[in-house]
């Protein structure tokens, strides 16, 4: 199997990972002087801010993805390949996937990032992470099943265990999953299951952290708690996850709670490519890169988003957010810097430029903050709703997501509550089916 990428004489940038970050850098080098070709393990882009949504039955998997194809269609300079890269030999400038060799003048790894479970094997073997489509959609059949496998079951005891749902992790991505699970409960439990008594189904947020939110100012966070509880979430802050076995979740405290279903949010890790200098790359798998985002020790090398780890800016000594801006700006960046290189310009280092961070918690509530400015209920919501669906690609992918918004707030309904594949509980095979899609093993 070959890659089948004409040679055409003009310097080759390959960008690993379809993420935010790549689809931005291939963008700006349209017009470049340079062959850019984009390598990922999936056809599709992801829009990850979304992906609860899919896990608990708000929208189908093809209204949060787009086909990379379909993205670049008309740039003559581009050339995508479905492919799993293996490693790379820096000093040949060779990059090893599973279609073959392909050589580089320019290497921008765009990764992203993967759940870290912080070497608890037992809370890997049993927790359900959610970083990606099969996820989402092992997690909704998942999530379904529960509740029909409950109204076979008559003991009171077993039915609650069954219906128990501990989230981990209370940054965004926490606190939005522990959300949507409680409108399951207000709303579809009793019109779907009316057999199933509604005092059965517990939804706990657990945060090793003193609050939840940690990336939002104080206010934010106490309002978005506020939230929380309202909706009957039982949130426990300064709480560490011990262990988990798949039926008793052992917490730090000694506490122990019985559900079968553990949906970890407490962190990621890079996922970096195996060739890089074992200097380069931190426990986490992040890369250690300078302000211009080259990988330390190289100057044709780069790496962005979640993966890049800088610590230039003394506004974040720990490395910027693993967010979605910093992806796209550093694209753009390294984008631009790549031209003046060729045009024998010097390059420009990063500056992050903060646009805002945004929470929803459910139904009319969310919170919001640009700047010195802060909201929070129904206004940060909507701006929240704004954000996400003009942030979505295609036209069809925003009219779907709208259409589906706008009816679920009328209806109280969520309409894709199927149960696609058999067996969905056995979380060994969820996990084996995440680590096939991943773009990096």
């Amino acid at each position: 199997m070959q890659p089948n990428i004409p040679e055409t004489g003009l310097p080759r940038v390959i960008i690993v990972g379809g993420g935010f970050g790549g689809i931005n850098l291939a963008k700006q080098l349209k017009n470049a002087p340079l062959q850019v070709v984009l390598l990922d393990r999936n056809n599709y882009h992801l829009f990850q801010p979304l992906l609860y949504q899919v896990s608990t039955a708000g929208l189908e998997p093809d209204s949060i993805a787009f086909p990379l194809r379909g993205i670049f269609g008309k740039q003559q300079n581009f050339h995508f390949r479905m492919a799993e890269v293996k490693g790379v030999r820096t000093a040949e400038q060779i990059l090893e996937t599973g279609i073959g060799d392909l050589h580089y003048d320019y290497l921008v790894i765009a990764t992203g990032s993967n759940t870290n479970f912080f070497g608890n094997k037992l809370v890997e073997e049993n927790a359900i992470g959610m970083k990606s489509l099969i996820e989402a959609v092992q997690i909704r059949n998942y999530v379904i099943k529960q509740f029909e496998e409950s109204l076979l079951i008559s003991d009171k005891t077993a039915i609650k265990a069954k219906l128990t749902f501990a989230v981990v992790g209370a940054g965004p991505t926490g606190v939005e999953m522990a959300g949507a699970i409680s409108e399951l409960r207000k709303h579809i439990l009793p019109h779907d299951y009316p057999e199933l008594p509604a005092d059965c189904m517990d939804i706990y947020l657990i945060e090793a952290g003193p609050r939840i939110l940690p990336a939002f100012s104080e206010s934010s966070s106490n309002k978005a708690l506020e939230g929380l509880q309202k909706l009957n979430i039982k949130v426990l802050l300064n709480t560490a996850v011990k262990d988990y076995d798949g039926q008793t979740l052992l917490l730090g405290n000694g506490e122990q709670i019985a559900t079968h279903s553990l949906i970890w949010a407490a962190g990621v890790r890079g996922m970096a490519i195996n060739g890089l200098p074992k200097e380069s790359v931190l426990p986490n798998g992040r890369i250690i890169v300078n302000e211009f985002c080259q990988v330390q020790g190289f100057t044709n090398i780069f790496a962005i988003g979640d993966i890049g780890y800088m610590t230039n800016d003394q506004r974040y000594p720990r490395g910027y957010p693993m967010v979605a801006q910093v992806a796209i700006q550093q694209g753009k960046l390294v984008a631009a810097n790549l031209k003046r290189s060729l045009r024998q310009q010097p390059m420009q280092g990063f500056v992050y430029k903060d646009l805002g961070s945004l929470a929803t918690i459910g139904r009319n509530k969310a919170v919001a903050e640009i700047g010195k400015m802060k909201w929070s209920g129904r206004f940060a919501w909507f701006i929240w709703m704004v954000v996400h669906l003009m942030s979505l690609l295609g036209f069809r992918n925003k009219m779907v997501v709208f259409i589906n918004w706008f009816y679920r707030y009328f209806t109280f309904d969520r309409g894709t509550r199927i149960i696609i594949k058999r067996g969905a509980a056995n979380i060994v095979k969820l996990r084996q089916s995440v680590l096939e899609e991943q773009v990096i093993k």
